[in-house]
């Protein structure tokens, strides 16, 4: 398969409205989080931080760990900007289930009321399915996408 035809396969896109308010929705979403890890903001730890938490607490290996922390911080901008989408979505989709895998045993809600051992697969759950919806709608109209699919 040649270049052009890959990329014109992974900006195609609708002209539908629906996904500009599942990637903003998603990618609003996640930029907090991925800023968190990368950049230290919102409370976050910052990249060393994060990689010694991954690595050390979590064991993760370096390199998923800063695909992590990469993936949420550049797929969360890429989706707010419609670039990408469909990469953007399946990393942070990738992400989300690997982050729902770790949590698992804390059961489906969330722990609102902080009694629980911690977070539960609900949020998770959610955010997979907005990033399965863009993986098949692209990034819609007002999308970088669009604009290069055009061409």
């Amino acid at each position: 398969m040649q270049l052009s035809s890959l990329l014109s396969l992974l900006v195609a896109t609708g002209d539908s409205f629906a996904p500009v308010f599942l990637r903003l929705a998603l990618g609003l979403m996640m930029f907090p989080h991925g800023a968190q890890k990368l950049l230290g903001w919102f409370g976050g730890y910052g990249f060393s931080g994060s990689m010694g938490y991954f690595t050390g607490t979590v064991g993760t290996p370096w390199v998923i760990g800063a695909l992590v922390i990469l993936g949420e911080f550049f797929g969360s901008l890429m989706l707010i900007a419609g670039i990408g989408t469909r990469f953007a979505a399946a990393s942070l989709a990738v992400i989300l289930l690997g982050a729902a895998w770790q949590l698992r045993a804390n059961g489906f809600f969330m722990n609102w009321f902080g009694n629980q051992k911690g977070e539960g697969l609900e949020f998770f759950l959610l955010a997979v399915g907005l990033a399965v919806a863009l993986v098949i709608l692209g990034g819609g109209r007002w999308s970088v996408d669009a604009a290069l699919a055009r061409n």
